[in-house]
């Protein structure tokens, strides 16, 4: 289990999808899903579903910024048949890889209190028992990083986030981190294109060992 289009265990998400859905009628305003491969050697975590990005078309990363820079890399890398993400309905296909994110679904302002994050890590934790030895996670920002460990039951003073860090965790299982590929984060030049690059070259090198 890794995904329940019912949940409602969060009231605040729950009416901000509800008030969402109500101004953007044709939108997809749920729980989004995880998108990709069932038999996987990368997982990749990103933060929660974006007002006009997932939350619209119903996979992650895809109509909104951060989703540009997200497809042109796994691309570049072999991970997908196409370089971009445009709907659901576009052909797109991963390889090898899973996307999903610590929050299923959209929070305000794309904040998700701490509460809203520990409720959503049981469907993390689901989807994480089932990767198989050796397979790695990419954790996208400090909150996607924290939300495996959390899924993992892990003490997070014990696995720092940084850039391009990798930690070997318990179940054969390796994360690397990466700063979010967010507008603000490409814009600010904090993550660069070159940055990311790098941090995909280290996981597609442990991919093929």
């Amino acid at each position: 289990m890794n995904y329940d289009a019912n949940c409602n265990k969060c009231d605040r998400l729950n009416d901000f999808l509800s008030i969402s859905k109500k101004k953007y009628p044709d939108y997809f305003c749920k729980p989004v899903p995880s998108f990709g491969d069932k038999n996987i050697k990368l997982l990749i975590v990103g933060l929660a579903p974006g007002l006009h990005g997932a939350n619209k078309t119903g996979r992650p990363f895809t109509g909104d910024h951060a989703g540009i820079i997200l497809y042109e890399t796994l691309f570049k890398h072999g991970l997908s048949n196409k370089p971009y993400s445009k709907e659901n309905r576009d052909g797109l296909k991963l390889h090898n890889c899973r996307i999903t994110n610590a929050v299923k679904c959209l929070p305000p302002l794309n904040k998700p209190t701490t509460l809203e994050i520990k409720n959503c890590n049981q469907f993390l934790k689901c989807e994480i028992e089932l990767l198989k030895p050796k397979t790695i996670l990419l954790a996208l920002g400090t909150i996607a990083h924290n939300a495996i460990l959390s899924a993992l039951t892990l003490t997070k003073k014990n696995f720092i986030f940084s850039h391009a860090a990798r930690h070997e965790l318990p179940k054969d299982l390796i994360l690397y981190d990466s700063y979010h590929c967010s507008r603000y984060n490409t814009q600010t030049k904090r993550l660069t294109t070159e940055m990311f690059n790098h941090v995909f070259l280290l996981i597609k090198k442990e991919m093929e060992e």
